[in-house]
Order: structure tokens, then C-alpha cells, then sequence
């Protein structure tokens, strides 16, 4: 289930740069304008029957397809808070780059975090990694999960998985698409399996280097070929 309360955004790191949703070769390419969707008030919405509009016990991918921080939605994000915090019985996943800015409008009752609140920071490649990651962990954050997306290089995340409770990895996907290499992968299982994290490997990308060969992935096969290698690790809570 996925509830997006604003649309819109703008690159601000390299792995921005083919951006499946926002990037140049894809339909929404050039919507930088940040806005306020119909569905903003998802969450509370009943249907005509009165029931809530999202059903008990969903997973909410909340605002993948923009990013909760961006600046210009700061007014927005406190009812935003609100509604996540009246819907205990849903568990949010927030996914962001812009980690540095998770103070920005944080509720009062925050404390440590709220207990039905995954807070995601994506990294993709050492570089990224090692600058927003410190800051993730310094954060007041409950429940914490990594993304390796787009994974553009080799990653070592073994200085950062403590109180981490996931990690997902995916190619980048798109024609101009960067090579995701099966190797990078396979190590970031590994370092997982050390620390006790459950990881989960989404998508291969659309250019996928398996024993030194190169593979173009149709865009429709890329979870599916992933998921078939069932490297995943998986844990008691499901959530991916």
C-alpha cells in the first residue's frame, strides 16, 4: 500500500541522476514543483461505508515517490505526523536521502520514535554511505532500515548496521541505467548475516554483472530475477 501526500522532486545526490520516477528518460522528468496530492489525508480517509480507507495491519510506503524531507513540504509534514500517529495499527516506511533534515518538523511526543514508524535512509556507494549514515544513527529512530538504491558501487556497511533492522539493495533501473554487480550484492548479504540484519534484495536493475558478464534485464523481470537468486534474508517481522 503506498500513500504519497505530496508529489514532486528534484536530484540531489548522484544516484538521483536516472531517477526511475523523476529522472530524464522518465514521464515525470522535469516535475520539480512540490504539491499536495488528493490522497493527502490517506490515512484517515473512510470509504463510503465508513471504514478506513486503508484496512488494519497494511504496510504504507509513505512518499516514495518525492521524499518526506524535501524543504518545501515543511508546512505539510506536521499534519502529516499527526495522521501517522492516530493510525497505530498501520506500519509506515519513510525512505529518505535527505536525512540530515529528519529534525525538521518532528513531532513533540516523538521521544525515541513512534513504534509503528520505519525510518529508511538510502545510500549508493561508499561515499553517501559514509556521510549520511553517521548522522542516521545519531538520530532519535526506533525502527531503522538502509536502501542500497541505486547501488552504484561496492558498499561497506559493516560500521553502521548496529540498531539496523533491514537493509534492501537494488539496481538502478531505466535505459541509461548504471551496471549493479552481482558481487557488491552478494557482499552486502554477508555483512548482514554477521551483524543478524535481514536483507532483502529487491531488483537487479536493468544492467546486471553476474560472473563477469553483463546482463540487460527487462524492466518487468528485474524483482523477479532477483528474487530467484533467494539470497534474501528474512526475519520474524514482515515487512518487505
Amino acid at each position: 500500500m503506498n500513500w504519497e501526500p505530496w508529489t514532486g522532486c528534484y536530484p540531489f545526490s548522484d544516484g538521483c541522476k536516472y531517477c526511475y520516477f523523476y529522472g530524464p528518460y522518465s514521464k515525470r522528468y522535469g516535475q520539480n514543483t512540490i504539491s499536495k496530492t488528493e490522497e493527502f489525508d490517506k490515512p484517515i480517509a473512510k470509504t463510503k461505508k465508513g471504514t478506513d480507507r486503508i484496512q488494519s495491519g497494511k504496510i504504507v510506503a509513505t512518499c516514495f515517490a518525492s521524499d518526506f524531507w524535501v524543504a518545501e513540504a515543511d508546512e505539510w509534514r506536521k499534519d502529516a505526523w499527526a495522521m501517522i500517529k492516530s493510525r497505530p495499527d498501520l506500519e509506515f516506511l519513510i525512505l529518505t536521502k535527505r536525512i540530515e533534515r529528519f529534525e525538521a518538523g518532528l513531532p513533540q511526543d516523538w521521544g525515541d520514535g513512534y513504534e509503528n514508524v520505519n525510518i529508511g535512509c538510502t545510500v549508493e556507494n561508499q561515499a553517501t554511505a559514509d556521510e549520511r549514515l553517521p548522522k542516521f544513527l545519531g538520530f532519535p529512530i526506533k525502527r531503522r532500515f538502509i536502501a542500497c538504491s541505486p547501488l552504484l558501487g561496492p558498499i561497506d556497511l559493516s560500521p553502521y548496521l548496529s540498531g539496523v533492522e533491514h537493509v534492501t539493495v537494488s539496481g538502478e533501473a531505466g535505459r541509461e541505467g548504471r551496471v549493479c554487480d552481482y558481487d557488491w550484492v552478494l557482499a552486502l548479504r554477508e555483512q548482514c548475516e554477521r551483524a543478524g540484519v535481514t536483507f532483502w534484495f529487491k531488483t537487479t536493475g536493468s544492467f546486471f554483472r553476474r560472473d563477469g558478464a553483463v546482463q540487460k534485464v527487462n524492466p518487468f523481470k528485474q524483482g523477479g530475477l532477483a528474487r530467484e537468486l533467494g539470497i534474501d534474508i528474512r526475519g520474524d517481522r514482515k515487512l518487505f
